[in-house]
């Protein structure tokens, strides 16, 4: 879906479709580069991380492996709840694995910063995080992010993946919403 498509619901485009491109492919090359002849395990944080983990995953020069996990701290508001729940749990014993958790978002990191030291009690070689987006200015748990898309300010954004009650994850740019009253 195009911005073009829903033009009078969105405020601003933030991120275009041909920049999401790019930074895709660069991500892809600097986490191939680093796990050279390692055998590496994409966890994508569903539903939001979907686009970019397939995107990310066709653009690797290497065979890597996926699984999901699925967990909500949002419910339907715009802002996250800070409690945890695991929706969906991985399928995939990550025990002496190279992980790369793929993130659609950070803002606050509380999820993050949960959703890590659960995933490190599973004792994984390593454990990365790549994330297509970063709000620097909500964070209010610094949690280690290696693989940047884009820093953007503190407000809600929806597309390539990330949504409003459901709606715009298959919008091919970053946009905002108009504020709501």
């Amino acid at each position: 879906m195009t911005p073009e498509t829903v033009a009078d619901e969105l405020d601003e485009v933030l991120i275009g479709a041909d920049e999401l491109r790019q930074r895709v492919q660069e991500l892809a090359d600097e986490i191939a580069a680093d796990h050279d002849g390692k055998d590496l395990l994409f966890v994508g944080v569903l539903r939001g991380a979907v686009m970019i983990m397939a995107d990310l995953a066709r653009a690797m020069p290497m065979s890597v492996e996926m699984d999901f996990m699925a967990v909500t701290s949002y419910g339907y508001a715009r802002q996250s709840s800070g409690v945890v729940r695991i929706l969906k749990d991985l399928d995939t014993d990550i025990s002496g694995r190279h992980v790369v958790l793929v993130e659609d978002i950070v803002d606050s990191g509380l999820t993050l910063s949960w959703l890590l030291r659960n995933l490190e009690s599973r004792d994984p070689a390593s454990l990365e995080v790549c994330a297509l987006i970063r709000k620097p200015e909500a964070v209010k748990v610094e949690v280690p992010v290696k693989y940047v898309g884009f820093d953007i300010p503190n407000e809600f954004v929806v597309g390539y993946g990330l949504d409003y009650r459901q709606r715009y994850r298959n919008l091919n740019v970053i946009a905002t919403l108009p504020t709501a009253d």
